[in-house]
């Protein structure tokens, strides 16, 4: 799609803070993080949300996420990791996305320093 937002990212039209990519899927941090370290894991492919992915694309999906989540888990120690992924009018973004969000005792935000959230996870 030529106004996704996502999409824009994967092209390299829009930066970002990667985490993780490889030819089927990129992950990098939320712009607008609800926690220190809050992530995000996309399809390269433009697919609206969860119905409409083939099971190969939820499993390249899946992989990717489980290594983002020992990232986040080993390097940011959060108290524990939400994984969420919204359909229908609760998508904000209308690109499938899956949100990784670590979950700490003090609440601690994720704005402060994303090029200190990125080095940290990605140690």
């Amino acid at each position: 799609m030529n106004d996704c937002i996502f999409c824009k990212i994967v092209k390299g039209e829009i930066p970002s803070y990667k985490i993780y990519e490889d030819n089927n899927v990129l992950s990098f941090l939320s712009i607008d993080p609800e926690s220190y370290g809050h992530a995000l894991v996309i399809p390269k492919k433009h697919y609206v949300d969860y119905e409409d992915l083939p099971l190969e694309e939820i499993n390249n999906i899946n992989n990717a996420g489980k290594i983002v989540f020992e990232k986040i888990k080993t390097n940011l120690n959060p108290g524990g990791i939400r994984l969420v992924q919204n359909n229908g009018i609760i998508q904000e973004v209308k690109h499938y996305h899956l949100h990784i969000v670590p979950i700490f005792q003090n609440n601690k935000e994720g704005k402060e320093n994303f090029d200190e959230v990125l080095s940290t996870i990605n140690k």
